[in-house]
């Protein structure tokens, strides 16, 4: 079982690793966007850091709840009501328990895909960060009886999501306004949700 300890480890986990990210998703940002995805996620995963403590011991809907809430509030551009919306509808979907088992842990990830498609109104091959999600969310789905194991594959299906859309042309997001100069450029929503899930597996693999 994952406690909201452990979410809240999870989430200490990926403040931490955007931050050390942050001029590396801002320059990808830079070739295709608006070169502001790395600051702005970074401001908002450190104000959740800030809220960490008060909510680690209560119900895992309410940490993510509040994390969702703070990132619309505090994240500009297109990633924070994604991001917003994937953690909202997480902590919807966890509801009041304060321990999660896998097959929670899976549907209520599916719940955050289904809110950031429609949210964001993007499909696979549009080439944003629903191209690392969806894979990450079925590899998670496929592994629930070995959670450990399915936490590894949906971070190795993040990562290939992420550079198998490298070489495409961007259909939404402001990347699409380039046309066929977004190709070859890694895209920066699918580079922070491979940190995100990578950021899962090694906080839950260390509880």
């Amino acid at each position: 079982m994952i406690s909201t300890g452990d979410f809240s480890r999870f989430l200490e986990t990926f403040a931490a690793r955007i931050h050390a990210a942050k001029e590396e998703l801002t320059q990808l940002d830079s070739a295709i966007g608006d070169a502001d995805h790395g600051i702005n996620m970074d401001r908002g995963m450190t104000a959740i850091s800030e809220l960490l403590p008060g909510l680690q011991d209560g119900d895992a809907g309410t940490l993510f709840k509040q994390t969702g809430m703070k990132l619309i509030s505090t994240v500009g551009g297109a990633s924070g009501p994604l991001y917003g919306t994937f953690f909202l509808r997480l902590g919807t979907s966890f509801g009041t328990a304060t321990e999660i088992g896998p097959t929670e842990l899976a549907a209520g990830f599916r719940a955050g895909l289904e809110g950031v498609i429609a949210r964001g109104k993007a499909g696979l091959d549009d080439k944003t960060m629903v191209d690392a999600m969806v894979p990450a969310v079925e590899a998670l789905e496929a592994g629930i009886g070995d959670l450990p194991a399915a936490l590894d594959a949906a971070a190795v299906a993040a990562a290939a999501g992420r550079d198998r859309v490298t070489p495409l042309v961007a259909r939404k997001g402001r990347a699409s306004y380039l046309g066929e100069r977004s190709a070859d450029h890694q895209d920066p929503g699918a580079t922070s949700t491979t940190i995100l899930f990578e950021s899962l597996r090694d906080a839950l693999r260390a509880g």
